[in-house]
């Protein structure tokens, strides 16, 4: 097996899996590579011209950033094997991209507060969204971190201190200590959903499909979902008909085809990196 596959077949996480085969695709259309070993013969100046394609473009200094990152790993792991004598993509001066401070805009104490009232009803479905609001508000999660949490990693306790068990991005695990807020409602949703007990299944579970849907698990096109993306459209259709009953209007007051369309409210996920509601205030007081 030559080494620039092998490379790519030592690749664990699927996301970035996806994300370097596509650099590696286009650096091949434009350098005109079509065998892994004439990777070998690349020099600095192909990855200069690429990046200054990108550039014309109009790609963003983030893509190229880690376009040229897929690169260099590429050739480092060449490098690893004898299979070239140096990396190309050093010296290859990167565009500069913003740091510190994200582009996605903060939101406020009172509209995290906002976000926690949406689901008024006092369904299984509700009680399920104001759990999931409320953990991604107070402990910074992404999605796909949320949904495999398990009931048993709700149960943690480290020196009396009720802790949330988090199996992150590589595998890492980190221990977050559990917000009282958040605690209440994932013990008010696991009450009537009735699978506290179960402390190998999952917290936060996909709700039934209306009749009038597809079937569950599954789009309107019949794709099978995946649970996590099962479980946000569950989350998002309790959310939108809270909303249209708040504001005195019927969910059939929409114009044709939006759903289809995928118009709808924004994603709880879009506020997740936010450091500063990790401690926010208790919604309940002042």
């Amino acid at each position: 097996m030559p080494p620039e596959v092998e490379w790519f077949a030592n690749l664990d996480n699927a996301h970035t899996r996806r994300a370097y085969e596509n650099a590696v695709k286009d650096f091949k259309r434009f350098a005109g590579v079509r065998r892994p070993e004439e990777f070998r013969i690349v020099t600095r100046a192909h990855l200069i011209a690429w990046r200054d394609e990108l550039r014309r473009r109009g790609l963003g200094g983030a893509t190229i950033r880690h376009r040229l990152a897929s690169l260099a790993s590429l050739f480092e792991y060449l490098c690893e094997k004898n299979a070239v004598t140096h990396n190309p993509v050093k010296g290859v001066e990167r565009p500069r991209t913003e740091s510190g401070e994200g582009k996605t805009p903060a939101i406020g104490d009172h509209q995290a507060r906002k976000l926690l009232e949406a689901p008024q009803a006092e369904t299984v479905k509700s009680r399920r969204d104001r759990a999931i609001l409320s953990t991604l508000l107070f402990h910074a999660l992404r999605r796909e971190e949320l949904c495999k949490l398990r009931v048993k990693d709700f149960r943690r306790a480290r020196k009396g201190v009720p802790h949330l068990k988090v199996s992150g991005k590589g595998g890492k695990t980190r221990y977050l200590p559990l917000h009282p807020g958040a605690k209440g409602l994932i013990n008010d949703y696991l009450d009537a959903a009735g699978h506290g007990l179960d402390e190998a299944g999952a917290l936060f579970r996909p709700g039934p499909q209306q009749p009038h849907r597809t079937a569950r698990g599954r789009d309107h096109l019949g794709r099978r979902l995946s649970p996590s993306a099962a479980l946000f459209r569950g989350a998002r259709v309790s959310d939108r008909r809270a909303r249209f009953a708040r504001d005195g209007r019927h969910q059939r007051a929409r114009p044709p085809g939006r759903h289809r369309q995928g118009a709808g409210v924004a994603r709880p996920r879009q506020h997740r990196h936010h450091a500063h509601l990790r401690s926010p205030p208790h919604p309940a007081g002042g």
